[in-house]
């Protein structure tokens, strides 16, 4: 968990609106919003770095981030297991995916899935489904 200055009002997921496959996510992720909780930004959104300056631009596309209202942030793995919490559509998740000791194990699948996200998506015809390298 990292902490940052900047405490939003609410819950903000930092993702990568460029990736059809994290676009695809957060749609779901809006949809299973049904109180309307969460703020969606791209980390494209050029307010992002000057907001979010504890947060560098490989980590952001690395993976995706949600900041709470007291400026923590958790990435990856922790983040989805922060939602899992934090949406009820989602607490039957939240159960699996806090079996004690199995963090690790949902980390590595996050780094798996966020490593191969541009396969998945399939081809783009935008030109932005590839990793910088």
């Amino acid at each position: 968990m990292i902490a940052t200055r900047t405490t939003p009002v609410r819950d903000t997921v930092l993702y990568d609106g460029q990736c059809r496959f994290c676009r695809s996510q957060i749609a779901l992720l809006r949809r299973l919003d049904l109180g309307g909780s969460l703020h969606f930004t791209s980390l494209h959104d050029p307010a992002v770095p000057e907001v979010f300056l504890e947060l560098s631009r490989d980590d952001l596309l690395a993976q995706m981030y949600v900041i709470d209202t007291a400026g923590r942030a958790r990435g990856g793995a922790e983040a989805v297991r922060y939602l899992s919490r934090k949406l009820p559509l989602l607490w039957p998740l939240a159960v699996l995916l806090h079996i004690p000791g199995t963090l690790p194990l949902w980390q590595a699948l996050y780094r798996f899935v966020a490593r191969h996200r541009m396969r998945i998506a399939g081809s783009c015809t935008e030109g932005t489904c590839r990793l910088p390298e």
